[in-house]
């Protein structure tokens, strides 16, 4: 009997330091996914201040004014009129060109360019584009530039974490966090396919930059939804990619050069009764230029265009938002019911 309440005492003993054993595992455990988390998040927090300190410096305000006299007094955040626009700018060449919205420039007004480091610039308005808001300024100065780095828009993803660097109501540059909400806006805008974020911009953040994570220009913040005029969590950016095509039309040719693909016209046709399938039928087209050139005929049908159904609406969109040099998707109906596919390269019109 005593040794049957020995060897139970033993198992009892035994099971007892087992589950010991387990919980300091477990704790162990726990105690490293603490670590793991923390220095996380500490990496994380030090993506954005690396992210803000290499942007940051990129970014000017922008003065605009329809007075020839004014200069410093812009500066003065409780003296600026409504006939005087306030907003941001980014840095792109160490030339000293700056790009920013349109929206900002008056006709035949002074540009005064504010920088991080305190100097004031006067600039020259290279070119705007209206389409799209963007326009490019020119500034010589006797310091060096920091030119932003350019990042791929199309990488851009629903969730991706971004910060805005601007002035908001003239107070000094900002930078806010947020995410990507969503892609491919246009804002009832044709030209337009905006990035949505809910980083916060306000007034004077327009023309400002919209960086990702590494510090990567990804869009140039150009307007917000709100019913306050104030910020309600819905702003938009001008994709960079598209920034920079027409930054390079506006530097190259001081204005942005329409793509065409051929003198040509349409109408469109359902492409069976019993079908809501819809196309677009050329029935005229020139004697020259790309589409012609390609073997498009008369008679022949657009049945997709950039991968989108062949609506008036989308062909004039794809060439709204091409430059010259672009490709547009075009997949063709023949007279033989063959299909074929085309990427019409597009050309400056003339």
């Amino acid at each position: 009997m005593q040794k049957e309440k020995k060897l139970s005492l033993n198992k009892v003993t035994n099971i007892l330091f087992t589950n010991i054993k387990i919980i300091y595992f477990l704790l162990f455990v726990v105690i490293v996914l603490l670590v793991a988390l923390s220095q996380f998040s500490d990496k994380n927090d030090n993506k954005f201040v690396s992210a803000s300190e290499k942007a940051i410096a990129s970014v000017v305000t922008i003065y605009t004014s329809n007075n020839e006299n004014t200069s410093r007094s812009l500066f003065q955040r409780s003296r600026y009129s409504n006939s005087e626009n306030i907003g941001s700018g980014v840095v792109i060449s160490n030339e000293g060109h700056i790009v920013t919205n349109t929206h900002l420039m008056i006709p035949n007004g002074k540009i005064v360019i504010g920088h991080t480091n305190g100097e004031i610039s006067n600039g020259v308005l290279v070119g705007k584009d209206v389409n799209s808001d963007i326009s490019v300024i020119k500034i010589d100065v006797d310091f060096d530039l920091l030119p932003v780095e350019i990042g791929n828009s199309s990488d851009v993803k629903i969730g991706d974490k971004v910060l805005a660097i601007g002035n908001p109501y003239n107070i000094g540059l900002t930078v806010t966090s947020g995410i990507i909400s969503a892609t491919g806006r246009d804002y009832g805008n044709p030209y337009l396919d905006l990035i949505q974020t809910d980083a916060a911009i306000n007034p004077g953040n327009s023309g400002g930059a919209l960086i990702n994570e590494e510090g990567y220009l990804i869009g140039i913040n150009t307007k917000i939804y709100s019913q306050t005029g104030s910020y309600e969590g819905l702003g938009f950016a001008i994709p960079s990619e598209k920034v920079f095509q027409v930054a390079s039309e506006l530097i190259k040719y001081g204005k942005v050069r329409n793509a065409w693909i051929g003198n040509f016209r349409v109408r469109p046709i359902m492409l069976s009764a019993d079908s809501r399938s819809i196309a677009l039928e050329i029935i005229e087209i020139g004697d020259s230029g790309p589409l012609i050139e390609a073997g498009v005929k008369q008679g022949d049908l657009l049945t997709s265009i950039n991968d989108n159904i062949a609506s008036w609406g989308n062909l004039t969109k794809a060439l709204k938002l091409a430059f010259p040099g672009n490709l547009i998707k075009f997949e063709i109906l023949k007279s033989d019911q063959s299909t074929e596919i085309l990427n019409i390269k597009t050309e400056p019109l003339s």
